[in-house]
């Protein structure tokens, strides 16, 4: 049976390989450049692989986001730039950025992305409840060995992503809920949360209230009840994520989170997650 905790280890160190891409000026500025502000660039990038999404469909998959400010930036940004395009464009970012730190040049990229990218083709045989990651496994691989890396951690990681919408929605935590019960545990700072998602402070404080009412919060920190609803949803994410690294012995599965340390590390030590880019 694959190790759930080292398949855990591996997605976590190599999740700032992918998320860099949301906070770096070389996306901000390529979006910019097809006459998209930075809303319309996120969400017209990470959804461009269903084609011209609709506001209702991001909504859906991306989950937590307040409804409004999508459809603020669709389906309008689809009449100034093709899917096509701004994915290129999300693509030509995330090498420009990840050279820039000098990730190209780090020993082990090959092995690396070799070990990622058979743990995300094995994810692209179980699409079945995971839109957001099916759409992305449609996608060509780069050529590349450093996109080679990022796309197949960006695949991982919608993987994973679908597979925590589905136990959100188990667990019976709406969209507002999963954002406030996350800042209180301390796995984002709130204030964060509240700028990119954009949710009204009004609808804020009745999403706390509502799970103070279910036991969860107490005041601005969780319960024992909500850490322990935190936990569970955590570790079932971890196990639904297990079909796409099972591909892995554990001997490469502990090669694959040993070598993502360095490049998770490399990611964060050059700045790339600094929020604002």
């Amino acid at each position: 049976m694959t190790d759930v905790q080292l398949a855990r280890q591996a997605w976590r160190r190599l999740e700032p390989l992918h998320g860099m891409v949301y906070f770096v000026p070389e996306a901000t500025e390529r979006y910019a450049a097809l006459g998209l502000d930075v809303h319309a660039g996120y969400f017209a990038s990470r959804s461009a692989a269903f084609g011209a999404a609709s506001p209702e469909l991001v909504i859906a998959t991306f989950y937590n986001f307040c409804p409004a400010l999508v459809r603020r930036a669709l389906p309008a940004a689809w009449e100034i730039v093709t899917p096509e395009k701004i994915l290129q464009a999300r693509y030509d970012a995330a090498g420009a950025a990840l050279r820039r730190a000098g990730i190209h040049e780090l020993p082990g990229l090959a092995e690396t992305a070799a070990l990622a990218r058979r743990a995300a083709e094995r994810a692209c045989e179980h699409p079945q409840g995971r839109p957001l990651f099916a759409a992305h496994a449609t996608l060509p691989w780069p050529s590349d060995p450093l996109l080679e890396l990022w796309h197949a951690q960006t695949l991982l990681r919608e993987f994973r992503g679908d597979g925590h919408v589905a136990t959100l929605l188990a667990e019976g935590v709406g969209p507002l809920e999963s954002l406030v019960l996350h800042g209180a545990s301390g796995g984002a700072p709130t204030i964060f949360l509240k700028l990119s998602r954009a949710w009204p402070e009004e609808e804020w404080a009745a999403a706390e209230q509502s799970l103070r009412e279910r036991g969860l919060l107490a005041g601005d920190e969780p319960t024992e009840e909500g850490r322990a609803l935190r936990q569970r949803i955590e570790d079932r994410t971890d196990e639904l994520s297990v079909p796409a690294y099972a591909v892995l012995s554990d001997d490469e599965l502990a090669r694959l989170a040993e070598l993502a340390r360095t490049f998770g590390r490399a990611v964060v030590g050059a700045g790339l997650l600094n929020i604002g880019g």
